[in-house]
């Protein structure tokens, strides 16, 4: 499996699309005005404690206060070895109101919610990721082979030794597979540094404040997206691929040869219809190549995916074209996943499959797939109800979010009243108000469609209403009203 990774920067706008065997699989997008702020570590001030949460609000200088879990928060003179099962303590007896605390973003804002925060802070290199409160070296699950696993975790032991960081704990990156031990040492070097410069900027800086912000996305995608099976990155900016060499040269320098400016005059993303794809996740229908589709609905709690045959009649039987199209949708829900960058709680509804044959193929299908994902998943099976559930870990909003706002005609709804329930509304409007006022007759303000319908289809009503009330109804297109807008006025 080949996989390019496409980095296009503008003066107000990065994006990186991640392609494997020419097909997009994740996009990230990062604006100057609104810059996502998870990895950012932050002196705050402790603004609300709620003990019957066990969780408080704190101010880091953002729009909305952040929230703080009890068992987000590092005990005064414990390890924070989150491997260890704790008793979650009482928030009161960590935080109280007004008291200054450095805390990291572990989720951006997304909606309503504020940002959530820890006090065990993660710095992340290449390779490694840095603990302070943590005691213990982890190594990633991704990294299955067990004499390279204990490899890693004796090298780390040996190089932390010559590091002030030898106090805190690591967890070895799935990229640290097989590199040597001056890359380890590099990695060390470059945690050590950024850390003494943290600490310092944790006695300077007045709360709420900025004590650290992590790198910019087209450094954090070298830093965390390059796998071994990456063959190129391509950046069609010369300023932000020098940065890029100068990074690649300081800390993997294995990467600079992988590093491509390119300079064409076709746009980057359009090379491998990156645009087109990213307008197809836009939408809620999911087309697959068989002739069945997907229908994936985001809300607030979770995400919800219903998988139908469509057009799709198959060859053999009815069991055979289900299965079929239940694996096809397995391949594309994960790839969709991964493009839109959903997390959460995530619902799937395959179509029903008698066989449970089939139905273990498809689980393992999705697994397998998912394995490629940079997120962490987690697959709980299938349900009494046939509904496969798993999660995927969120930290950031997702592609809709990001690009899109609710529809301002209908709220954010995904439909509209029809012309007929507008019109019905429209007549209870004129029966209220006459019994309010004392005109000589009424004048209704609409969108083209209701007017249309008024003055046609319920033509006989709106006569009847006018016998009824006494009184002259005229009608009024407006054009800049949606079909659910209408005034009544008094004439």
């Amino acid at each position: 499996m080949s996989e390019e990774i496409l980095i296009n920067v503008t003066p107000v706008e990065t994006r990186v699309a991640l392609v494997e065997n020419g097909m997009l699989q994740e996009a990230y997008v990062e604006r100057t005005r609104n810059k996502g702020i998870v990895g950012n570590i932050y002196k705050g001030r402790v603004v609300r404690v709620l003990p019957g949460m066990e969780a408080a609000f704190v101010d880091i200088g953002l729009e909305r206060a952040a929230f703080i879990h009890a068992s987000d928060v590092a005990e005064l003179g414990g390890d924070g070895d989150s491997s260890t099962p704790r008793t979650v303590p009482d928030i009161r007896s960590l935080l109280r109101e007004g008291q200054s605390i450095i805390v990291q973003v572990t989720k951006d804002p997304i909606g309503t919610k504020g940002a959530r925060l820890t006090t065990h802070l993660s710095i992340p290199s290449r390779y490694l990721v840095y603990m302070p409160a943590m005691s213990h070296i982890g190594i990633s699950q991704r990294i299955e082979d067990e004499s390279e696993r204990k490899r890693l975790r004796e090298m780390i032991q040996s190089v932390a030794r010559d590091y002030e960081l030898d106090a805190g704990g690591y967890i070895v990156r799935t990229a640290a597979e097989s590199v040597g031990e001056d890359d380890i040492r590099r990695d060390m070097d470059y945690l050590n540094r950024l850390s003494t410069s943290i600490m310092e900027g944790a006695r300077d800086v007045q709360a709420p404040g900025v004590i650290y912000e992590d790198l910019p996305l087209f450094i954090r995608t070298v830093r965390d997206l390059v796998r071994a099976q990456t063959e190129k990155i391509r950046i069609d900016s010369r300023e932000s691929c020098e940065k890029l060499l100068v990074f690649a040269d300081r800390f993997v320098e294995q990467l600079r040869e992988m590093i491509e400016f390119y300079p064409g005059e076709r746009p980057l993303f359009d090379l491998y219809s990156v645009e087109d794809e990213i307008q197809k996740a836009l939408s809620r229908h999911v087309q697959l190549k068989s002739g069945g589709h997907a229908l994936i609905d985001q809300t607030e709690a979770m995400t919800t995916i219903d998988v139908n045959t469509g057009a799709f009649v198959g060859h053999r039987n009815l069991e055979e074209t289900i299965f079929k199209t239940n694996l096809e949708a397995a391949r594309a829900i994960s790839r969709q996943l991964r493009l839109r960058n959903l997390g959460g709680i995530i619902i799937i509804d395959f179509i029903d499959m008698a066989d449970p044959e089939h139905q273990r193929q498809v689980l393992r299908m999705l697994e397998k797939m998912l394995e490629r994902d940079h997120a962490r998943t987690k697959i709980t099976g299938v349900s009494e109800l046939g509904l496969v559930e798993m999660t995927r870990k969120r930290t950031t909003e997702s592609l809709g979010q990001l690009l899109c706002e609710p529809c301002p005609v209908c709220n954010g709804r995904g439909f509209l009243k029809t012309p007929e329930t507008v019109c019905y509304e429209i007549f209870r409007e004129i029966m209220r108000v006459n019994r309010a006022y004392d005109v000589e007759g009424l004048l209704v303000m609409a969108s083209q469609s209701v007017i249309d319908r008024l003055l046609d289809e319920d033509s006989d009503n709106v006569a009847d209403l006018e016998t009824f009330i006494g009184k002259t109804i005229k009608f009024q297109v407006e054009l800049v009203y949606s079909q659910e807008q209408y005034d009544v006025v008094l004439l």
